[in-house]
Formats: structure tokens, sequence, C-alpha cells
């Protein structure tokens, strides 16, 4: 079945830092107004602080890779319309989608945090992550239990 959108994957270029591809992801995902170069230097600026916090970890690269996994859910419930009545179906969620919503919600609740810079509130949250505390993977775990509560109509799952 043909896609009914282009990928961007092929264009994104590994970060000049690390040279990892999530970590280009992120740095995109901090981006406000095309501001490229302020958005790394929060994410480096950030990184470089969660090392600080986390002293055993040597690899910067395993801080917000494990920070990501710890993030990623594995299903959602989506809404689906049956005879009338809306129903939130539990779904599997796809690999690629996991880590962009694993992003999307590590740079969302750093921002939702006010009074810091942002370089701070994110090391913070990426800290959290990586030790499996924090907004986010309590966001994930809310989607899991949301999931778990509608496993009853899990036959509607297309």
């Amino acid at each position: 079945m043909p896609r009914n959108f282009k990928s961007t994957t092929q264009f994104t270029k590994p970060d000049p830092k690390f040279g990892s591809l999530l970590a280009s992801k992120l740095i995109n995902k901090v981006m406000l107004d095309g501001k490229k170069s302020t958005a790394q230097r929060v994410f480096y600026d950030a990184i470089e602080l969660a090392q600080k916090k986390l002293p055993e970890v040597e690899d910067p690269v395993e801080i917000f890779t494990k920070a990501v996994e710890n993030t990623r859910p594995q299903v959602e419930v989506r809404s689906k319309r049956v005879g009338g009545a809306n129903y939130q179906v539990p779904r599997e969620v796809k690999r690629g989608r996991q880590q962009t919503l694993a992003i999307r919600w590590l740079v969302d609740n750093s921002r939702k945090k006010k009074g810091k810079p942002m370089h701070i509130r994110l090391a913070e949250e990426l800290v959290d992550a990586y030790n499996g505390t924090g907004t986010s993977v309590q966001w994930k775990e809310n989607v899991h239990k949301m999931a778990d509560a509608n496993k009853a109509y899990a036959h509607y799952a297309r």
C-alpha cells in the first residue's frame, strides 16, 4: 500500500558532534523559527549538563539514546467510530512513531517547565527519562494504562 506522505528520513543528516541521527531529530524538534545553531547549542549544553549529573555514564550518546528508549510507547489508543459510538481502541505503535512520540514528549515536557533556561530543563528531562522517572516516562505509562483499560475494544482494531 503506497504511503500518502513523503518520508523525510533520507534528508536528515547526522548531527555534527555525535554523528547520530537520533540527536539530529531531537535538535530539529528543539529548533524554533529555523534557528538550528541555537537548537544545537541548547541540545549540546543539555547533554553536557546531563553528563555531569550522571557521572557513571561515559558516552554522552547513551544518555539521550536510553532516555528516548525509556520514553517510547509500545501501545496507544486511537479513536474509532462504530455505530454512533466512539471507542478508544488500543493499537501497537510502529517503531518510527514510537521514536517520534518519545522525542516529542521529551521536548514538549521540557518546554512546559518554566523559570529555567531550556538547556537546563531539557537536561533535567533527559536525566529523569534516563533513570526511568520524569514527566515523559509518566506520560508513556499513562498511555499504556489507557490502552490496558480499553483492551476490551481491541477487536475493533483494523
